[in-house]
């Protein structure tokens, strides 16, 4: 149900955001021991995304859905599942719309989230309208890249998207909000995206608090320290939720010499990543043993 009025909730619900690494071909149970490790620590909700290239790991969707079996059995019926974009999988829309929607039906997905990757190529609303019918009850979201409202208008007025997702970091609070305006006269929630630092998670968890048609926040579950060690007083996230504090602002006061403890490093916004020692050189090939 959609919040009743505008009064905004700094109870915010956070849902783990996580499955970023196991590996097909190192051990692939790792993804249910996460999902079980979410839901000790309080989290009713886990994202995940579909593992290691599939080229590399030699994974089909024959071998993929049993996976999602186990791991709904694993965390049992309350608990929220919802599952990242298929592109880069090398499976069709037809494949996606026939085989791999009736599993997340059947399995009680929360939603699917940008379902088809987020090339020019793929993403196109028609390839999501077809994937919104093949789930009747499982919702279609995205629209992390997006930088401003009239980019939604589209997708919100064709039922392409059941929930946006802007970002703050990406557009800006005040766009964040005319979206989530939109989507509540359309009687749709908001979901921010929130993948990045420590201030971009305030920015969002504050933007939820404020939305009529809130739902819950993303938190990123891997090592980041510009998430966990930018404040004097670190985010908590206590059975689930996250209690937003009153002070001014964000409410959060910055660590002392952030300048000098992560300093600027010039390059591409994503060379921060560490490369898979076992896929060299960026092609994905096995390894010779």
């Amino acid at each position: 149900m959609l919040a009743s009025d505008n009064e905004p909730d700094p109870h915010v619900k956070i849902y783990a955001s996580g499955g970023v690494d196991w590996k097909f071909y190192d051990h692939p149970e790792s993804l249910i021991e996460e999902g079980l490790r979410y839901k000790e620590q309080g989290y009713s909700a886990f994202k995940f995304r579909k593992g290691t290239d599939w080229s590399f790991s030699d994974m089909s969707l024959k071998k993929y859905l049993p996976f999602l079996y186990k791991l709904r059995e694993a965390v049992g019926p309350d608990m929220d599942l919802m599952h990242e974009s298929l592109g880069g999988s090398g499976l069709s829309v037809d494949e996606i719309v026939e085989e791999f929607c009736p599993v997340l039906e059947e399995l009680k997905f929360l939603w699917f989230e940008e379902p088809t990757g987020r090339s020019q190529e793929e993403q196109t609303i028609y390839n999501h309208i077809r994937i919104n019918q093949a789930l009747p009850n499982v919702m279609v979201t995205g629209g992390e890249t997006k930088t401003n409202r009239f980019q939604f208008k589209e997708w919100l007025d064709r039922n392409a998207l059941d929930i946006p997702q802007p970002d703050a970091n990406n557009m800006g609070l005040t766009e964040c909000w005319y979206v989530a305006r939109m989507a509540n006269v359309l009687g749709k929630y908001c979901v921010p995206h929130n993948w990045h630092g420590g201030l971009t998670t305030m920015a969002n968890a504050h933007f939820t608090a404020a939305i009529p048609n809130r739902l819950m926040c993303e938190l990123n579950q891997t090592v980041n320290p510009l998430t966990t060690e930018v404040f004097i007083d670190p985010l908590v996230v206590n059975d689930g939720y996250m209690d937003l504090p009153d002070k001014p602002g964000f409410g959060m006061e910055l660590a002392p010499d952030l300048e000098k403890r992560f300093p600027f490093v010039p390059g591409p916004a994503m060379s921060f990543r560490r490369k898979n020692p076992v896929i060299q050189g960026g092609m994905y090939k096995r390894s010779k043993k």
